[in-house]
């Protein structure tokens, strides 16, 4: 029990870039883990008989099961444990909150540091890429069911590999060229590297899920369509990828980018590599307006496309800033400035329409809104102006209509977002399911996963027993 109390002191931190190098490059931050690395971390876990950090796992992945497993040097098996319950380990070993999730329950961390579930997650995704034998989890026999599963962002990939592994015939629609989702138009190389993503998406190829590229459903064929051709059911996992703007003077000028379009080009269209021809404004002195983490993306993307200055411009302070600690500590490593209680009045620009300036107000914090953080309310004459040739706008984004426009039957929300059952993603429309961020609004990568759990669970009992 002594060494165990030793041991559970020191979280293991996991190697890095340097920042003076990394922000010169889009290789991933991260490092990962050595096996030995791995099995000291996973000795830290106290194997709790009333496991917490499951409590705070939205897609319960038993994990002190496949800790212990690392701990004994069991790879191949710590990663089937995993399996179980996600078909997406790799990616959310790199961006899942774990922080305020599995790793925020853990008991280690109410007098210490908590074990790196995250860590350890993801040394076994890569351990298995890197080691596995190929193995696939094993099927049940064919239904004869067919299931249209439309996004292929977390929520739809997380569909199409639970059903297609209880036997149901899967066809995953993508708007774009390639299929991902946000996983890979929205997430920087440096953070989650596409291979990842790749190799995820040929594993359900592999198990027999049809995937579908340049298909935008809701105009070339609409989910009421998709019904009638013989689907038996049909998930709805677009995302929320309509991107909200300031609505202040100046938008419209050219080096005003939402992050959706910066990153989109940056990451899918691979505008950071020369051999790809993909216009992008790559700005010496660039805001980035927002503090979550795709301001924190975004910045950082445009530090390595060469900016000789980034700042965040925040409109509240450090304590309320929704990143996760890790990115925004990884932006200041970096280089990133942060200019807090500041929020743009509006961007100027030359005879030519290209921005050259912003204008911004101080702010001081009020009283708390209905996010239950404190209000920015405007400092009388504190407005001052900066330099800056590329903004990105980072405050958010929103249900994109083109598809739920198409099929009444679909009811809304006052926001835009599809109504589901939060138990089972059935919406109002007969045969069709929701998940993920078309009904939650923008959320993390293992909330849509755990939305995508509960709607194939039910869709499956549809298919097998009827509505």
């Amino acid at each position: 029990m002594q060494e165990t109390q030793k041991t559970a002191k020191d979280r293991h931190p996991m190697p890095e870039q340097p920042a003076e190098v990394r922000r010169n490059n889009f290789l991933e931050v991260p490092i990962g883990y050595t096996e030995e690395m791995a099995k000291a971390e996973a000795s830290r876990c106290i194997q709790c008989k009333i496991p917490k950090c499951m409590e705070g796992c939205p897609v319960a992945v038993p994990i002190p099961r496949f800790i212990r497993a690392i701990a004994q040097g069991q790879f191949a098996e710590g990663i089937r444990i995993i399996w179980e319950k996600n078909g997406l380990p790799a990616v959310c070993g790199r961006v899942c909150p774990q922080e305020i999730q599995c790793e925020g329950q853990c008991v280690l961390g109410k007098k210490g540091q908590p074990v790196a579930i995250g860590n350890l997650e993801r040394f076994l995704a890569d351990w298995e890429r890197a080691h596995g034998d190929g193995s696939l989890p094993d099927k049940q026999p064919p239904t004869g069911k067919r299931v249209a599963v439309v996004g292929s962002g977390p929520s739809g990939l997380t569909v199409a590999g639970d059903l297609v592994l209880k036997g149901h015939a899967v066809t995953l629609f993508e708007a774009f060229h390639k299929p991902g989702g946000v996983l890979i138009y929205g997430i920087p190389e440096f953070r989650l590297p596409k291979a990842i993503v790749e190799s995820e998406v040929n594993t359900l190829e592999k198990l027999g899920v049809e995937i579908v590229c340049n298909t935008v459903v809701g105009r070339a064929v609409d989910v009421s369509e998709l019904l009638d051709e013989g689907y038996d059911a049909v998930f709805v996992g677009v995302g929320a990828g309509l991107p909200r703007f300031l609505n202040v003077p100046g938008e419209n000028l050219i080096g005003v980018y939402s992050a959706n379009e910066y990153l989109t080009r940056a990451n899918l269209m691979k505008a950071y590599d020369p051999l790809y021809d993909t216009p992008l404004v790559p700005g010496r002195n660039v805001v980035v307006v927002g503090g979550g983490n795709v301001a924190m993306d975004s910045a950082r993307t445009a530090l390595r496309m060469g900016a000789e200055s980034v700042k965040i411009v925040y409109r509240r302070s450090r304590e309320e800033m929704p990143a996760r600690v890790e990115e925004s500590h990884h932006a200041e490593q970096e280089g990133v400035e942060f200019l807090l209680l500041s929020n743009p009045l509006r961007f100027e620009g030359n005879s030519e329409g290209r921005l050259t300036s912003v204008t911004c107000e101080r702010m001081t914090l009020g009283e708390p809104d209905a996010s239950g953080r404190r209000r920015p309310v405007p400092l009388a004459d504190a407005d001052f102006t900066m330099d800056c040739d590329l903004a990105i706008i980072a405050v958010g984004s929103g249900a994109n209509p083109l598809l739920t426009s198409s099929e009444p039957a679909i009811k809304l929300n006052r926001r835009g977002n599809i109504e589901a059952d939060s138990d089972t993603g059935k919406t109002f429309m007969r045969g069709v399911w929701a998940g993920g961020d078309i009904v939650t609004g923008a959320a993390t990568v293992i909330l849509a996963m755990g939305a995508g759990r509960k709607a194939a669970d039910s869709i499956h009992d549809y298919l097998m027993r009827g509505w």
